[in-house]
């Protein structure tokens, strides 16, 4: 499948990234892709025009268009579990019918919405109340996909809060949820338990705690607790109302599902009218990644990019670098939205793969990184391509100029990356200091930068909710356009479950209750040590 993509890049590896700026005036244009004011610069890569249109013919090869028609039409493209896959229904409820299983899914779809936005704004206003009188608290409880999502969004759209000050528990570790609560007021508290199934471990374990807490202090499980969750059954015997229970359907993917009840905390905390924003941006990427074709589809671009970066290339990672503190979380969302989607080692006929699949994500924002892990980047042995992201504009009119100092600071890693610094400049610099000799010479080489290293670069005014939502969708699709020309299942998620079984089996004997007899020596030593000191 990658034959003459690889034999692409073996004729030019050792090329100057430089050069091809030297060569093509208009390069940094041609090697860019825009929708509206969001701007991706791939133009700081070895790809050229034959490698590009390689990568499109690829694309083409594979079925892409089809397969994204498919999905867009709730065609059940999750098929080792039988599932449409319509995330994008969820910012377009009121679209065009759209037929699942005989019935057409937009009614409910904007019904749910309408009782969100109905609650949000009487929690907002104060007309939904705790024991204590007004809401000042959020704290939404969930995991993977139920947390990552709001957590991420909530941050990003700091500057947009006008509503109760919102928290987020995952970790089953009593830490977690101790740190969050205590200094909160159970009596004006309100908690969202997030889970499809209401039975996630840690989500009910934290659940029961949070309400051990609220009964504890005075308040109302009843009153101040929300779902969102299809369980009802579960929803009701936990004591939650069922007019406080916002449910969504099986073909949205966990990590997929903060434009729909799982996006409930990020609209209290900004607003329906914010929310309602967020979902434009994302359906504004949809559209377009509908409508554009070949090297104007930004998603398809993006996920080119990557694909010619680690299945040709073969470098293994890829680093997510926003500059902007308020993305902070951004990285670990793309890395589960990357990770648990194409971290698959059998294709969708059940064949295994025989090429890498899934990239590793990581990740920090700028400029802390910079003084963490860009040594590495910059001067280790392996090349770990970058993904910068900037806002021209920020959001604080009176620090403008430390705005200018992050953006200055992005532009100049990615040029660095690109140029690096020859051992000939870094003898002259040592020249300069008056050294020479073997020393000159040892010193230089210390200061060399391979340089050559490739990065893209998204850049866009400033980061409202409807930019938000273009740059979450661009990268769902991204993986959608990875998985679909690597042939796997981007939607399901198999190797999460053989851990949590293992751990179901495992908690009776942490508590003692069961000898650990078929257990490897390893696990039962292990269990050995908790069991003698906790």
């Amino acid at each position: 499948m990658f034959e003459t993509l690889k034999t692409q890049h073996a004729a030019i590896k050792d090329r100057k990234i430089l050069d091809l700026f030297d060569a093509q005036n208009d390069r940094a244009a041609d090697f860019s892709v825009a929708l509206g004011d969001l701007h991706l610069d791939y133009s700081k890569t070895q790809i050229d025009t034959d490698i590009r249109a390689a990568l499109l013919d690829l694309a083409n090869t594979r079925g892409v268009s089809a397969y994204r028609d498919a999905m867009f039409a709730g065609q059940p493209i999750n098929d080792t579990e039988g599932r449409a896959v319509l995330h994008t229904a969820l910012r377009d409820p009121d679209g065009a019918p759209l037929m699942v299983d005989g019935a057409d899914i937009r009614p409910d779809l904007r019904a749910t919405l309408d009782r969100m936005n109905d609650i949000a704004t009487r929690i907002r206003s104060g007309a939904f109340t705790g024991e204590g009188g007004t809401i000042t608290d959020v704290v939404n409880i969930g995991i993977g996909g139920s947390d990552l999502g709001p957590a991420m969004a909530t941050l990003a759209l700091a500057p947009y809060h006008d509503g109760p000050r919102c928290h987020f528990v995952s970790n089953v570790d009593g830490a977690d949820i101790n740190d969050k609560l205590q200094d909160l007021d159970p009596k004006t508290t309100l908690v969202i338990v997030a889970s499809k199934t209401f039975t996630t471990i840690e989500t009910m374990t934290n659940a029961q705690t949070a309400r051990d807490w609220m009964v504890q202090g005075g308040g109302d499980s009843g009153k101040q607790f929300l779902a969102l969750s299809t369980a009802e059954d579960k929803t009701a015997a936990f004591g939650i109302p069922a007019e406080q229970v916002f449910g969504f359907e099986d073909w949205v993917g966990g990590r997929y599902s903060m434009w729909g009840p799982i996006g409930l905390s990020l609209m209290i905390a900004v607003g329906p009218e914010n929310f309602a924003a967020f979902l434009a941006g994302g359906k504004a990427m949809d559209d377009h990644f509908c409508t554009a074709t070949g090297a104007d589809n930004m998603p398809l671009m993006l996920a080119l990019v990557g694909l010619w970066h680690h299945q040709i290339c073969g470098h293994p990672s890829r680093a997510v670098l926003p500059y902007d503190q308020r993305l902070s979380r951004l990285a670990a969302y793309f890395q589960q939205l990357e990770m648990e989607s194409n971290g698959k080692s059998v294709a969708m006929d059940g064949s295994s793969l025989d090429y890498v699949s899934g990239p590793i994500v990581w990740g920090e924002p700028g400029t802390n990184g910079q003084h963490a892990f860009y040594q590495l980047i910059h001067q280790g042995t392996g090349v770990v391509p970058c993904e910068f992201m900037v806002a021209a504009k920020g959001h604080e009119p009176d620090l403008h100029h430390h705005h200018q100092l992050l953006v200055a600071n992005c532009l100049a890693q990615s040029e660095a990356l690109m140029c690096g610094r020859s051992l000939d400049t870094a003898r002259d610099m040592m020249a300069a200091k008056g050294l020479s000799g073997d020393e000159l010479e040892r010193q230089a080489r210390h200061r060399v930068f391979a340089g050559n290293r490739p990065s893209t670069t998204l850049i866009y005014p400033q980061l409202t909710p409807h930019v938000l939502g273009q740059i979450i969708a661009l990268y769902e699709h991204r993986v959608f356009v990875e998985g679909a020309i690597l042939g796997l299942n981007s939607y399901d998620q198999w190797g999460v479950e053989l851990g949590k079984e293992l751990a179901s089996s495992l908690a009776p004997l942490i508590k003692g209750d069961v000898s650990a007899t078929d257990k490897d020596g390893s696990t039962a030593a292990l269990l050995d040590y908790v069991l003698k000191r906790a």
